[in-house]
């Protein structure tokens, strides 16, 4: 093999389009590896990995673009570099006739009167941006990760001495006066407001809110580390006061892991002064501290959304329901599946790309089998040694930063899931593969699809030595985003996938068809 490299100086673009780039010059059949990235200290390592880092790319500067190839023909390399510039191009042209600023500054000045900038850059950078924005009294989204926690504190305190909303970093999701930010489904208006420190966690609320039929009025994302003490929850306590003054939100839910005591105190006191119903899920957390506040504490994400919706409607909170079938209807299933395995079959695998969905099936599972292994997990002890390959009951997120160095979120690209699920196809205890599919603004445009064919192979490999996967999924959407809901939950029926409502029913149903092998 051959390398090949080309560097452009001062040529900034995105992570996201440099990372679908190279993902589609590595698929020619000519080349081994390819690597389009800006020259960043990750990046660099990234190409050392792959033996594409010389002295020459060594001295790049986070501005400067790297196209390196590793290639069977070195007469391709024009070729190939043509055809980047070629998919360059047309990622700018896709913006038609709008103006894309290089600088904060100029965009500031092109557009005086916004009030929101969205920052996804490198975390080195990200912060300094973050700030020009603040002082520019705008308010920020900080979708970038990599910022330090002292940065972060230094921003939010900042951003809540001017009274503006500081989201992140690390914020995946949000939708401000019915605009979605980032990773964001499209739900119906109404009089629930959200403050949320987890994406998906709240992407799973929003979606659920919509399908028991109520809306949203504003969801405002934290970033996942606020509540810990060194954040102190100031951008969940700014966010709950913002919900507080608005004429449009009657009904509040909040939801994050579980935070320190004291800082729960905090945001609780806080939602207490506002006097708003509220519904609070503090993710396998303390219900007897959110009772003793007077609001109502959710059994789960689907539980919260359901809660949320009956206080919308003047009703009572009730329970959700386990189950949207009837759970001798849900026992019949899981025993159907059950039949199909073979006496070596036992164990759950679960490859998750939202890490808030990942988590919620960590602490269903545990509470009822006393521990699953992860890359994320509840306790030191069940920490996989090595995080791509599976022990026993595994869950993984496959979001996590080990997964996405150099490549996209799994919500974007679906690649990293797709060599996971035939990786566990390899395993003959494996009996269960339990998956989320999440939709909307931002994610892959037909994830299902991406995902179909990987399954039905999967399912061949088991048949085809005398055995049975289970395939559990579940769609995160509504039927307004982007991707047509109902098409992606055919696409994964077609593949032999069992479908379930929620995240919370595809885990326990799950669990159902695995207990007591």
């Amino acid at each position: 093999m051959i390398s090949k490299w080309l560097i452009k100086e001062n040529s900034y673009y995105d992570s996201v389009t440099l990372m679908i780039i190279t993902k589609e010059i590595e698929a020619r059949d000519d080349v081994e590896n390819a690597v389009v990235v800006m020259g960043t200290d990750l990046n660099k390592d990234l190409l050392r990995n792959v033996g594409l880092l010389n002295d020459e790319l060594n001295k790049t500067t986070a501005n400067d673009l790297i196209i390196a190839v590793k290639m069977k023909d070195e007469s391709k390399f024009e070729e190939i570099v043509a055809k980047v510039e070629e998919l360059l191009n047309k990622k700018k042209s896709d913006g038609g006739e709008d103006y894309n600023p290089p600088t904060l500054d100029s965009a500031i000045k092109y557009m005086p009167d916004s009030n929101m900038v969205v920052i996804s850059l490198p975390g080195a950078y990200a912060a300094a941006e973050a700030k020009k924005a603040l002082e520019n009294d705008k308010h920020v989204m900080l979708f970038s990760d990599n910022v330090t926690i002292e940065q972060e504190r230094e921003l939010k305190e900042l951003a809540v001495s001017k009274g503006l909303l500081m989201m992140g970093p690390d914020c995946g999701t949000a939708m401000i006066n019915q605009v979605p930010l980032c990773f964001c489904n499209k739900v119906e208006k109404g009089n629930i407001g959200i403050v949320g420190a987890s994406g998906t966690g709240t992407q799973e609320i929003m979606v659920q809110i919509d399908r028991f039929g109520g809306g949203c009025s504003q969801v405002i994302g934290t970033g996942g580390r606020d509540l810990k003490k060194e954040i102190g929850g100031l951008m969940m306590t700014l966010g709950i006061q913002a919900l507080a003054e608005d004429d449009n939100t009657d009904v509040i839910v909040l939801v994050s892991k579980p935070p320190a005591l004291e800082i729960a105190e905090k945001v609780l006191q806080t939602l207490k002064k506002c006097g708003k119903k509220a519904v609070v899920d503090f993710i396998g957390g303390d219900d007897e501290l959110v009772t003793k506040y007077g609001f109502i504490p959710a059994k789960s994400l689907e539980d919260a959304a359901y809660k949320a919706v009956a206080l919308a409607k003047g009703q009572k909170a009730e329970e959700a329901p386990l189950f949207t079938e009837s759970e001798e209807e849900i026992d019949k299933m899981a025993e159907e599946e059950r039949k199909k395995f073979s006496p070596d079959q036992k164990y759950l695998r679960g490859l998750f790309s939202g890490g808030t969905l990942c988590d919620e099936a960590l602490k269903l599972f545990t509470k009822e089998f006393g521990g699953i292994y992860s890359n994320i997990p509840l306790t030191p002890e069940y920490r996989l040694q090595d995080n791509k390959k599976s022990y026993k009951h595994t869950a993984l997120d496959l979001g996590d930063d080990e997964f996405t160095v150099g490549r996209p979120h799994p919500m974007i690209d679906s690649y990293m899931r797709q060599q996971m699920i035939m990786k566990e196809a390899e395993d003959r205890e494996v009996a269960v593969l339990l998956m989320d599919v999440v939709l909307g603004y931002g994610s892959n445009e037909d994830p299902a699809g991406s995902l179909a064919d990987h399954i039905k192979l999967a399912k061949k490999n088991f048949a085809d030595r005398g055995q049975h996967l289970c395939v559990v999924a579940y769609v995160c959407g509504t039927k307004k985003d982007p991707q047509n809901y109902e098409q992606q939950i055919n696409k994964l029926k077609d593949a032999g996938a069992i479908l379930m409502p929620s995240n919370a029913q595809a885990v326990r149903f799950a669990m159902k068809v695995v207990r007591g092998l």
